[in-house]
């Protein structure tokens, strides 16, 4: 069984006050419907986020420190298979006692955005279509959006469209409840 929680975040008597035993852990969670776990006490919430958080950090270091002791024990010979199937990028797979290891390099190519569009230029100039031979993008950073006199943005208002991201809630304990 583990130890009760204890927080600073408990605001009814003792700041380190134990909540009870039945207070759900991270390890509950997926259990839990969403609503339940929203009724819960705020100093629970503000614990729960700071253990899984803590969790989190922990697990990615972990998977890090595994990560480059595979790629320690494995880079080599996964490089050696890669150059015998004549590659320098894609999966390895061999044997190493009775478990398959598959090594992915996977190809990150990148392009000379400058000299890509002096080909563009180059292409049309010959009377040719660039769209065949590369996509093409338009973007406009935000803060260069913002920026624009009110008429130029008008003109661009009807090809914007503004979409938002994940909501992130913190919880914070307040300066005078510490």
């Amino acid at each position: 069984m583990t130890a009760p929680i204890q927080t600073p975040f408990a605001d009814h008597g003792d700041p380190f006050m134990p909540f009870p035993e039945n207070a759900p852990t991270p390890d509950d969670l997926p259990a839990l419907d969403p609503k339940e776990i929203a009724d819960l006490p705020v100093e629970m919430l503000a614990v729960l986020r700071h253990e899984i958080d803590a969790r989190l950090k922990r697990d990615k270091a972990a998977k890090a420190r595994l990560d480059g002791a595979l790629n320690l024990r494995y880079a080599t010979r996964a490089a050696e298979e890669r150059r015998a199937a004549g590659k320098d990028t894609g999966t390895a797979r061999f044997d190493d006692g009775d478990f398959t290891v598959v090594a992915d390099l996977p190809k990150r190519v990148e392009w000379d955005q400058d000299k890509l569009a002096a080909m563009v230029e180059r292409i049309r100039a010959a009377g040719d279509d660039p769209a065949q031979y590369v996509d093409i993008a338009f973007k406009v950073p935000e803060r260069k959006y913002a920026a624009w006199p009110d008429n130029i943005r008008a003109e661009f208002e009807p090809a914007r469209t503004v979409k938002t991201g994940t909501l992130k809630v913190e919880i914070v304990p307040q300066e005078g409840d510490r």
